[in-house]
């Protein structure tokens, strides 16, 4: 069941199978306080998102796409509303922010495994072989480049078995084969998974989304027909 901007959150939680875990987002607020007053990023948006389900956030720069993510993984804590992530969720697919500069790749993937509870060894060699970077997993991450920074971190969010990953524009990094092997791996290798992708390319929507959430002013309306929604976002 899919939830449309008519359709009460409340309606997703009482009904349904209850063994149909999924994340349910009610009435989240974001405001930030500024220099001229207080700014609402996000205004009261719902929107519900089950294991399979590849829904998109659409809106020009400023409507809060980056803020909603940062939200749902824990990065920013919302002003109010309420967020039930029935399903195991990713940290922003790509984010490198949280490496710890002094230690190796490789420490880097022993901290993550520790965290997280997975086999170190399955982990290192499941990183070791689809970021192709050999040797630099032994040297400390501060003397990456940008994009083996997030060759790391793309698939350190793989190597977890997420029942949801959040996307925030990053889709795919490196040259056109590295690019194909990561589409490849997200939307093909992982397609019974849940995603929610902040993004804005309209060729990606189309073929991988099956639902789209617009926002403007704040405000949110959730749709499943993706031609009219890319259609409503191209005439903000």
């Amino acid at each position: 069941m899919q939830l449309r901007s008519d359709a009460p959150v409340q309606d997703v939680l009482d009904g349904g199978d209850p063994d149909d875990r999924r994340i349910v987002v009610k009435d989240i607020v974001k405001e930030f306080h500024t220099e001229i007053g207080v700014r609402r990023i996000l205004d009261g948006v719902s929107f519900s998102v089950g294991r399979g389900d590849r829904m998109a956030v659409l809106g020009r720069n400023g409507a809060g796409k980056s803020t909603l993510i940062q939200i749902l993984s824990g990065v920013q804590p919302p002003t109010s509303g309420t967020i039930d992530r029935g399903l195991r969720m990713s940290w922003p697919l790509a984010l490198a922010g949280g490496f710890e500069g002094e230690l190796t790749g490789y420490d880097n993937i022993r901290f993550i495994a520790r965290i997280y509870d997975a086999p170190f060894r399955e982990l290192y060699e499941y990183v070791e072989d689809f970021t192709e970077l050999g040797k630099q997993l032994h040297v400390p991450v501060r003397v990456y480049s940008a994009g083996m920074r997030m060759r790391l971190a793309f698939a350190l969010s793989l190597a977890i078995d997420f029942e949801c990953f959040l996307i925030d524009e990053v889709i795919a990094v490196g040259d056109t084969r590295f690019q194909e092997k990561c589409h490849r791996e997200i939307f093909e290798n992982r397609k019974d998974r849940a995603m929610i992708l902040a993004i804005h390319s309209h060729e990606i929507v189309k073929q991988h989304c099956t639902s789209a959430l617009v926002l403007k002013g704040g405000r949110g309306i959730m749709l499943d027909d993706i031609d009219l929604a890319t259609s409503i976002y191209h005439s903000l």
